[in-house]
């Protein structure tokens, strides 16, 4: 699975960002989810194959961590769209200011 592919899904967003704030277990990230721990199992084997998340042993436990350096790939191609809606959003304030 690419990273594309990886972080089009809503959940696996969330996982992500949930690992932002640090390692955790399944049981940690399965927590706030409505679905069963095997169902949030997917999603993290899906982010782990996109190079994402990365699965560590800390004694009976498999700990996840966020790999964020994947992500400059999507960040570099939606940089060209960033840059052209701050043009407009910037059009827009000027055209704003001048109704005003």
């Amino acid at each position: 699975m690419d990273v594309f592919e990886a972080v089009a899904d809503p959940t696996r967003r969330d996982l992500l960002e949930r690992l932002r704030e640090g390692p955790a277990t399944l049981s940690e990230l399965a927590a706030p989810f409505a679905m069963t721990r095997q169902a949030v199992t997917k999603h993290l084997d899906a982010l782990v194959a996109a190079g994402l998340v990365r699965v560590r042993r800390e004694g009976r436990h498999r700990v996840h961590e966020l790999r964020a350096d994947p992500l400059r790939e999507v960040e570099g191609w939606l940089a060209p769209y960033a840059a052209a809606w701050d043009r407009r959003l910037e059009r827009l304030g000027q055209h704003l200011g001048e109704d005003t």
